[in-house]
């Protein structure tokens, strides 16, 4: 297997939920998130659980690897389903763990899950940024950054839960340069996550430049793009709030690409988007509207990709 650093991954790591539901706790910060109590809980989780089942089988049908990691039932984890924000896998071998700005986010962080992955993958260290909790400063992992992986950039929207000087040390720690610009939606609130709006495939980025209001952060992240060879693919304001921005690149295992985006983000585009990305890469949408409802996340934020090295199997060694 090639060394080189790739942008795209076919291991997922997903967490199955176990207690889904809207999460007061993050509501004040996520617009995406959406209270409604004429649905019992109950039946919110069982078709949060629906929806997440069919995900996995769409992605392991196209031949993604999946690792499904069941969430426990106790304490209760509402945003289990989002694993993205509390770790990041990285080809050199290393995790980093992220400070989140719910309390109750942070019993998401399990060590057994990546002692599960140890059995599997090569891990040669791990960075600790949860202590940053104490100084109630944040970075909540590929949800705060969206990562070049190949060109080793590091955009990110700055927001309460995405700090700067915690971006600083993530990119001295490993090895990046970060790119910064600020970004609002169409009231005027601060985007919580950098990859509610900005989606990097290997060739393109889908983006909503209308929701960054400094001319100057819109030229410098345009310069970047076409630095490093990606065509920009704009979506609107409207299309951003239909979680058009929350998509990730996957490859299978011959290869092919695929950009994962939910069912409510596919119908939200139009035919010439629709076109322009299948240029590039095939397309698979799901249909996870009670997850996005409640959770105020997407497709995107259900994946956890996996980029360490994977450990020989027994029979695997060189003759």
């Amino acid at each position: 297997m090639s060394s080189r650093p790739q942008q795209t991954t076919h291991h997922l790591m997903m967490v199955r939920p176990a207690n889904f539901g809207f999460n007061s706790e993050t509501a004040s910060s996520n617009a995406f998130q959406t209270f409604d109590d004429t649905e019992d809980p109950d039946f919110i989780k069982e078709k949060a659980i629906v929806e997440f089942d069919t995900f996995v089988n769409d992605l392991r049908t196209r031949g993604i690897k999946v690792h499904v990691i069941e969430d426990t039932d106790s304490p209760v984890k509402p945003d289990a389903v989002f694993p993205n924000n509390w770790i990041t896998f990285h080809e050199d071998g290393s995790i980093v763990t992220y400070p989140m700005q719910a309390v109750v986010r942070r019993l998401e962080r399990r060590d057994d899950i990546i002692y599960e992955l140890s059995k599997e993958f090569e891990l040669t260290k791990r960075f600790y940024m949860e202590q940053a909790e104490r100084s109630d400063i944040f970075l909540e992992g590929t949800g705060s950054l969206i990562l070049d992986r190949v060109h080793k950039i590091a955009y990110a929207c700055l927001s309460p839960r995405t700090d700067n000087f915690l971006l600083n040390s993530f990119c001295e720690n490993m090895g990046y340069q970060k790119a910064v610009f600020h970004a609002v939606d169409g009231a005027g609130q601060e985007i919580y996550h950098t990859n509610v709006m900005m989606a990097l495939g290997e060739d393109f980025v889908v983006i909503c430049m209308d929701s960054i209001p400094d001319a100057q952060e819109k030229e410098e992240l345009l310069y970047l793009f076409s630095k490093t060879g990606k065509e920009v693919i704009p979506i609107s304001l409207a299309q951003m709030n239909s979680f058009a921005g929350n998509m990730l690149q996957v490859r299978n295992e011959t290869g092919e690409t695929y950009l994962i985006m939910s069912e409510q983000a596919f119908n939200a585009l139009r035919a010439d988007q629709i076109e322009t990305i299948r240029s590039f890469t095939q397309i698979l949408h799901v249909p996870i509207y009670t997850i996005e409802k409640y959770g105020g996340g997407s497709a995107r934020c259900m994946m956890a990709e996996i980029f360490l090295p994977e450990k020989e199997k027994p029979g695997q060694e060189e003759m």
